[in-house]
Order: structure tokens, then sequence, then C-alpha cells
């Protein structure tokens, strides 16, 4: 049902538990990969360890924080495939700490990745961005309820809910969508922390009684990014186990 053959997608924090498994799908379902990280070594190795085939593989190291190195990872997709048709911005970081205890440059730098990072892929990628095009954007269940010792995560997640909305404003008139997804207890290397100290009570407090896998979110995204939700745009997809019904 979900065909991206052809397509051309972008991927950013590529190296991440789910943009990995993202990454592996789009590839699965026959897209062209441009995967951008900060460890150009690992992103090599994960590029080779995808299935051969056709569609082409690039990489390039991008930190997201610097806008000249999104809009030249940009450029360069632009000029190798004349644009691009899917946008997923996966760069995130996730730490622990009570509000009392960041300092100026821990909130800074959480709100460079996960907020100004997306800003910046999505600002350069606009122009680039095909008539049927989509940005999907990863959010969090944290962006709509807090989350206890991660306030400048929560912070980021609930705006870039507010930037995705007021994106499809820009976007509609040239045919291209953008929509959230808004990941709860997600097994990755970015949530072993909290899953390890916490696991019980989490999972009790989820109907489904386990945590979530990097593959469930990655097919959330896929059809996102397909002509499957052609006429969906401004949505927030939540994907947690019942843990959080909005």
């Amino acid at each position: 049902m979900i065909d991206l053959t052809g397509k051309v997608a972008f991927l950013t924090g590529a190296n991440g538990g789910i943009p990995r498994a993202t990454a592996a799908l789009f590839r699965r379902l026959g897209a062209h990969l441009v995967l951008t990280d900060l460890d150009p070594a690992a992103l090599d190795d994960f590029a080779k360890s995808l299935p051969a085939g056709e569609q082409r593989i690039l990489t390039a190291r991008v930190d997201v924080t610097k806008p000249e190195e999104m809009e030249e990872a940009l450029a360069m997709a632009g000029r190798e495939f004349g644009g691009i048709d899917i946008l997923v911005t996966g760069a995130g970081l996730y730490v622990e700490q009570e509000v009392t205890a960041m300092s100026d440059e821990d909130w800074r730098r959480t709100l460079g990745i996960n907020l100004d990072g997306v800003f910046f892929a999505c600002r350069a990628a606009m122009p680039l961005l095909r008539h049927g095009g989509s940005i999907v954007n990863i959010a969090s269940m944290a962006g709509h309820r807090g989350s206890v010792r991660h306030a400048h995560y929560a912070a980021c997640k609930s705006a870039v809910l507010g930037f995705t909305r007021s994106l499809v404003h820009e976007l509609s008139p040239r045919g291209v969508r953008a929509n959230c997804v808004s990941p709860g207890i997600i097994a990755t290397p970015m949530t072993e922390s909290i899953m390890a100290k916490n696991d019980a009570a989490l999972i009790a407090a989820t109907p489904m009684k386990r945590f979530g896998t990097p593959e469930e979110v990655a097919s959330v995204i896929a059809f996102l990014a397909s002509d499957a939700a052609a006429f969906v745009t401004g949505e927030t997809i939540h994907i947690n186990g019942g843990i959080y019904m909005d």
C-alpha cells in the first residue's frame, strides 16, 4: 500500500534509533536516501548495512545546530537529485535534568538540537521539496504532557508541534504537507536510562503493557511521507501504546 519508489528522503539524526528504522524502511519501500548525522563513520557503516538496490544512498556530516551545514547538505541533495520529496527531522537530545540544575548552556544546547535543528532543516528544505512532498517532524509525548526532569526537551517538542502546524499554511499552496509523530516510550539508546529506572511503572501505566519499537514509529512516518496520506497535513499521530491519549 505504501510505495516510495524513486522518492528522495532526507533524514537528520540518521544514526538514532527511530531514524535508522525509518531509513531502513524507506529503503525497502524504494526511496533514495540522504542520511545526515554527526558521526560520518558510523553513518557510512549504517548505509553499507542497508540492503543493496538501485536506489542511491548519500551521507553527510551535519551538526543540526549550524544552519550553514544543513544548507550545504540540502544543496548537495538538490544537486544530486534535483530536489527532495521527504524530510524527516530525527536529530534529538534527551538529557535528564531538573530545571534548577540546568545551566544556560544546557538549555541552549537542548533547544539548539531539538528545536533550532528542526527550523534550520525545514527552512533549507522548503525550496527543494517537490509537489506532493512531505515533512515529518519527530515530536514527542513530552511535548503534550510535559516530562519530569526533561523540561527543556518537553519545551522543544511542544514548540515543534506549533511550528509544524504553522508550516502548513506556507507549504499547502505548493502541494507539500507537514505532520508530526509523537512517540511515547520507545526502546532506543536515547531512552535506555528512563526505561532502566522506571520500566515497571511505565509498563504498568501503558495499556498495551510494553514499550514501543523504532520500527513501529517508522511505519507511521512512512505512511505520513507517502501518497497514502495525501490529504493529511497539520496533524500529529501519537505512537505510545495508550499511555497518553490526546
